[in-house]
């Protein structure tokens, strides 16, 4: 399987499509009038405490307020028996904190934060709250895990370094000199946050992560990527920057793109990211997915379509919901949707098959770098799920609400719309108004009311003793309308 990565620069947005043989599997986006707040570093103010809910809101200098959890608070200084007790023993009002964003704010909701300050370069990862070494569990090789750890430890030791070090999953087979430069750089680079943390006022930025172009040779890169293209020469330039002194082995693949097609024309990306916005997903085999995206939950349903296989329907299901968990998975993470999702595949009577059917889908999730959990398939074939969720999905991201349906995904019928101009018509005769009745409304309304429902409108016309009249307002919606008496 090869990977490559597509890096579109236009003004005022980056975008990053990531691909796997020449299929499009994440997107990320970055807009100068809102970037992600995700790793940026605040000294915030506890606003309020909430022993109830174990938690407190915190002022950061944010559009809205924060929500710390106390679960997710970690400070070196602190006894363990203090850690034991409720978050009104731990946080007063007034009380400043550093703390980190680990999910940007979403919908109504605002960001959510930890005290466990984490600062990550190529290779390692500085837990300043935390102690010892701890690597990564996709390092398995024993021997590995062995070198790694002892190397990372004696260079703690000599760096005088007490803060914890966490080795990440890219550090495998890194030398001892690259393990190095990363420590020393992140022990220099915390040295410069805890002294601006002193100097700063309460709800101010105290340290920015990195954009996002940089931030992806940091943290996005797959082990099989053969190269990453870019339109932008200033992009291009500062990337290869970043990769001379962090990831040298990746200068190689860096590639200024001047091609005369747009770059995300490249495997179609462009459109794939247009499917991406849409419930429907069409499988090869004829059959379909649906995915609905709620507050509550994500909720993915199973069709056969037009599929109809061989002469054995249960073969035939048994396919499709093979097909259609591979499908799901890279949804998902294409989609960045996260939380609960509840699978409905096509009924499976045989608990062999459904077996099969979870074991493609886990499969298929363990390409995916964010964390899941799978429970067991229903009688049913229901499938429930979670799937992390730092930040925004791509429909959240490039969408906004329906003004016509206001997020419903629906709105009435011109005829339902008509009836119910019908009973306000009768509702303002009530007022015992003796002039004209006006009916404002857009075309297809007043169309419906002047064609099949004509006799209808005459009919209530002289029932209420009032002429009515039609007219189309291009500008309205089609369930807005406006009764006017004359």
């Amino acid at each position: 399987m090869s990977a490559e990565i597509l890096v579109n620069v236009s003004q005022g947005e980056t975008r990053i499509a990531q691909l796997e043989n020449g299929v499009l599997q994440e997107v990320h986006v970055q807009r100068d009038s809102a970037g992600s707040l995700i790793g940026n570093l605040y000294l915030a103010r506890v606003q309020r405490v909430l022993p109830g809910m174990q938690a407190a809101f915190l002022e950061a200098g944010l559009q809205r307020t924060a929500f710390l959890h106390a679960n997710d608070i970690v400070r070196a200084d602190e006894p363990d028996a203090q850690r034991q007790k409720g978050i009104q023993h731990r946080l007063a009002a007034g009380q400043t904190l550093l703390v980190q964003v680990i999910k940007d704010p979403m919908g109504s909701k605002g960001a959510r934060l930890t005290t466990d300050i984490s600062i990550p370069s190529r290779y390692l990862v500085l837990m300043p709250n935390n102690h010892g070494v701890a690597l990564s569990a996709r390092i398995e090789d024993a021997a590995e895990r062995t070198r790694l750890e002892a190397c990372v430890s004696g260079l703690r030791a000599e760096l005088g370094l007490t803060p914890g070090v966490i080795v990440r999953t890219a550090a495998d087979g890194a030398s001892q000199a690259a393990l190095a430069r990363d420590l020393a750089y992140l022990q220099r680079l915390w040295a410069r946050i805890a002294e601006r943390a002193r100097r700063a006022e309460p709800g101010s930025l105290v340290h920015g992560d990195l954009p996002l172009v940089t931030r992806m040779l940091r943290d996005v890169l797959p082990p099989d990527l053969e190269r990453v293209r870019i339109d932008d020469e200033a992009a291009c330039a500062q990337m290869q920057a970043f990769a001379r002194d962090f990831v040298p082995d990746l200068l190689p693949r860096l590639e200024r793109y001047e091609g005369e097609s747009p770059i995300f024309d490249l495997y179609g990306v462009e459109d794939q990211i247009e499917k991406a916005l849409t419930p429907e997903v069409a499988l090869r085999s004829g059959g379909t997915i649906v995915i609905q995206q709620t507050e509550a939950m994500i909720t993915v349903d199973v069709n056969t379509g037009g599929f109809v296989g061989t002469h054995d329907p249960d073969e035939t299901i048994l396919k499709t919901n093979i097909e259609a968990a591979g499908a799901i998975a890279r949804q998902l993470r294409l989609r960045n949707l996260g939380g609960i999702i509840i699978i409905d595949f096509i009924d499976m009577p045989d608990p062999a098959h459904r077996d099969q059917v979870l074991t493609a889908l886990q499969t298929a999730l363990d390409r995916d770098p964010a964390k899941s959990m799978v429970c067991g398939i229903s009688q049913l074939s229901l499938v429930e799920m979670t799937r992390k969720r730092t930040r925004e999905s791509i429909e959240h991201l490039l969408c906004e609400t329906c003004s016509n349906c206001s997020g419903r995904g629906y709105v009435k019928t011109a005829e339902t719309v008509c009836h119910g101009i019908f009973r306000e018509l009768q509702r303002s005769a009530r007022h015992g108004h003796a002039g004209e009745m006006l009916v404002l409304a857009h075309p297809d309304i007043i169309a419906l009311m002047l064609d099949d429902l004509a006799e209808s409108v005459a009919t209530l016309s002289e029932a209420l003793g009032h002429p009515v009249r039609l007219q189309a307002e291009s500008l309205y919606q089609q369930e807005h309308f406006d009764v006017v008496l004359m």
